[in-house]
């Protein structure tokens, strides 16, 4: 039997990635009323043209008040449809299948860019209503108080999720990722420390997941049978009251049952405190492995993986199927054409011609 590599394909359902390696969805908070550009273009072909595998556009908004920022990418109206088109029309001419991430910020949306301070945007600033599980603040510089949500709400964001859904397969996505991490709104149901709720949504493991599974389920009847489904989880909260490890392998086991494909193995943020964080090289890796192992369902690790043998490695070892890179590909587009080089993976050829016959390989 032969072993798995950074560079073997791998199958899910009917999509075949040339290579292991992908592009981790990365906010670049630079839209205008949710529409992408000529800078998601670049950005996202770039990293194609390097040779990933799979290109996974950054956190979706589903909605406009499910934003983070007023300048968040969005896919809540079918005119945000010809610009991604675009993109997922140059991934796929360059081998890479294109995927997005599809989110709603729950309690963290109507806040600043990064490069604004991050915080609570005012009045002033255009800040929107916010929803949540239950009326808590994030805390720290995101101080504004989320309504808590009714069934309407609810409902309305299954709905939501299920339209951003049939828009992305219109624009030429083949991969579909929920976003249940980081302390946005599916997460923040998940985590004990967000939802304080007293209904079938709070309290047990199985009502905090309901609106998660709900989502999952109403996203996979309406995307395509083909295409692979993934949820990103934060697996830990890395605090004792949060959502455990242990509670993510059992979510993870529903969402197999429900028809998700794999789980892109993130964790924490549901809180401002990171001070219990083990930061490191690949320091997120046991999540994937774990998951992978009990929960019978693929993963892909993601976080600090920077060298080519490391993430190989974690391939050979059957710690995760696939490896997200974010940082790293911001240093280097071309890093997986490199790692091919480092790793002596000659076939197939990660360059385009236009290049290739220029610098070889």
């Amino acid at each position: 039997m032969l072993t798995n590599h950074l560079f073997s394909p791998f199958t899910l359902r009917e999509i075949t990635l040339k290579n292991r390696i992908g592009v981790s969805p990365m906010c670049q908070y630079s839209s205008e009323d949710g529409f992408a550009n000529d800078w998601h273009l670049v950005h996202l072909g770039s990293r194609a043209v390097g040779g990933a595998g799979l290109v996974i556009v950054e956190a979706t908004a589903v909605s406009p008040e499910g934003r983070i920022s007023p300048k968040d990418l969005g896919i809540w109206q079918d005119e945000h449809i010809p610009e991604l088109t675009k993109i997922t029309t140059f991934i796929k001419q360059h081998g890479a299948a294109p995927g997005i991430q599809i989110a709603h910020a729950g309690r963290k949306a109507s806040t600043a860019t990064p490069w604004q301070g991050g915080g609570s945007l005012t009045a002033e600033q255009g800040a929107w209503e916010t929803i949540a599980p239950s009326a808590l603040s994030f805390g720290g510089d995101i101080s504004h108080v989320p309504q808590a949500m009714e069934q309407t709400d609810i409902n309305k964001v299954i709905a939501d999720f299920v339209a951003a859904a049939k828009r992305a397969q219109q624009a030429g996505f083949q991969w579909l990722e929920i976003h249940a991490a980081h302390g946005y709104l599916l997460h923040s149901f998940l985590s004990p420390l967000a939802n304080k709720r007293t209904d079938k949504y709070g309290g047990s493991l199985e009502n905090r997941a309901r609106l998660l599974y709900e989502v999952a389920t109403a996203v996979r009847k309406a995307w395509p049978e083909k295409f692979p489904l993934a949820v990103r989880l934060s697996c830990t909260d890395w605090i004792a009251e949060g959502f455990t490890l242990d509670e993510s392998v059992e979510v993870a086991k529903q969402l197999k049952l429900i028809g998700v494909d794999l789980v892109d193995c993130s964790s924490g943020f549901v809180v401002p405190d990171i001070s219990t964080y083990p930061f490191g090289a690949a320091w997120q890796v046991p999540l994937s492995h774990r998951i992978r192992e009990e929960a019978d369902i693929a993963t892909a690790a993601v976080g600090s993986i920077t060298e080519a043998t490391h993430a190989d490695a974690i391939i050979r070892n059957g710690e995760a199927d696939i490896v997200l890179l974010a940082k790293q590909l911001l240093r280097d587009p071309y890093w997986p054409y490199h790692a091919a080089v480092q790793l002596k993976q000659n076939d197939p050829i990660i360059l385009p011609r236009q290049y290739a016959r220029a610098v070889g390989g």
